[in-house]
């Protein structure tokens, strides 16, 4: 029998909250509806809840670190009022072309590299085939896949895809809130 735990990893803007675009301040964040709730249906069907997010803002000045941080620890805090433990919170701060000299680079972190969720998978001890992600864009789907993922989901939030980017994933929901009901 394996001890290996299953996550769920889910992308942040977009996701957890509403994406108004490099989101780094406290009064600018906005959760999504039911992102709680579903967050407590994962816990309750043995999912440790992991973030990956790419964080190009950072790099391109927009924030430092330390703001992307501190919101960081205040978010974990929310979920942590709604009994939800949110394991860690990785983020990429590079982009290949729009950054500061220290930031521009190709890595393996940016999805849809999957450097983060390999990451937190060697540090947390993740079985992938038991694990998901969900994201809102097909650079998380394609982070899953690369990853080794046994399920990738792509939540809508207000947006609209093409049937080519819906086709990569293996379910797609409005929100969040409809995820559990698929696991």
């Amino acid at each position: 029998m394996s001890n290996k735990q299953k996550a769920i990893f889910l992308d942040r803007d977009g996701v957890i909250n509403v994406d108004h675009a490099y989101v780094h301040k406290i009064e600018d964040f906005e959760f999504i509806d039911g992102v709680f709730e579903a967050c407590q249906q994962f816990v309750a069907k043995g999912y440790i809840i992991v973030v990956v997010t790419n964080q190009s803002g950072i790099g391109r000045g927009y924030y430092n670190e330390q703001q992307f941080s501190q919101l960081s620890d205040w978010m974990c805090e929310e979920f942590a009022k709604h009994r939800v433990n949110i394991s860690k919170v990785y983020y990429c701060p590079h982009h290949p072309h729009k950054a500061l000299p220290q930031f521009k680079q190709e890595c393996d972190c940016r999805k849809p590299s999957p450097g983060m969720l390999t990451q937190a998978i060697e540090e947390f001890d993740i079985d992938v085939t038991q694990s998901v992600m969900v994201g809102d864009k097909l650079s998380d789907i394609e982070a899953a896949r690369a990853a080794g993922l046994g399920k990738a989901i792509l939540v809508e939030s207000g947006q609209a895809f093409s049937d080519t980017v819906k086709s990569q994933a293996d379910h797609v929901c409005a929100s969040l809130k409809q995820v559990p009901n698929l696991l």
